[in-house]
């Protein structure tokens, strides 16, 4: 019985998720899965890190609290049992799965040589407030995601608006 039951569980698809990480515990994450046989993709980037001797470049996660194992739902009390783990990514009764296609499309931008960095997630139509340059405080909706993006800032009592392009690395969800 125990072992038709453990054949259940392997012949289940392999989906990838996204599990939640306790803060700075992404790697031991990935190794305490590595250990179950669990596949994992931890994302990162070089980040040149500066302390009061000297600089040296690191390698960081991509998305801080964040790793990714691919693993059946059958097998999911594993990974949360696994030190470090605080969820996994979805609604409130299962995790969601994660597209092959999107991390396929992240592995391979990680094993370019093009420069990447972490930026926020972006909309349209999100309302975001400016956070650094002249227009900072400044909020308005987000009509266009590309670089440079385009910012409404309405004045809704009169219903007019004005419209800027701004860098997409100068606002945040508001």
């Amino acid at each position: 019985m125990c072992d038709k039951t453990t054949t259940q569980m392997n012949s289940q698809p392999h989906h990838w998720f996204a599990i939640q990480t306790r803060s700075r515990h992404e790697k031991v994450v990935r190794s305490q899965l590595e250990m179950r046989n669990v596949e994992t993709f931890l994302p990162t980037m070089r980040r040149l890190s500066q302390w009061t001797d000297r600089k040296k470049k690191i390698e960081v996660p991509l998305f801080a609290g964040y790793c990714f194992g691919k693993f059946s739902l059958a097998d999911r009390l594993t990974v949360l049992q696994s030190q470090g783990v605080v969820r996994l990514v979805g609604s409130s009764e299962r995790p969601d799965p994660i597209p092959d296609e999107e991390i396929e499309s992240l592995r391979k931008l990680i094993s370019s040589p093009s420069d990447y960095v972490c930026c926020p997630y972006l909309s349209e139509g999100m309302l975001v407030e400016v956070t650094r340059g002249p227009l900072q405080g400044v909020k308005g909706r987000l009509v266009r995601e590309a670089r440079p993006c385009r910012l409404v800032l309405s004045i809704s009592l009169i219903q007019r608006a004005v419209t800027i392009e701004i860098d997409a690395a100068s606002v945040a969800a508001a």
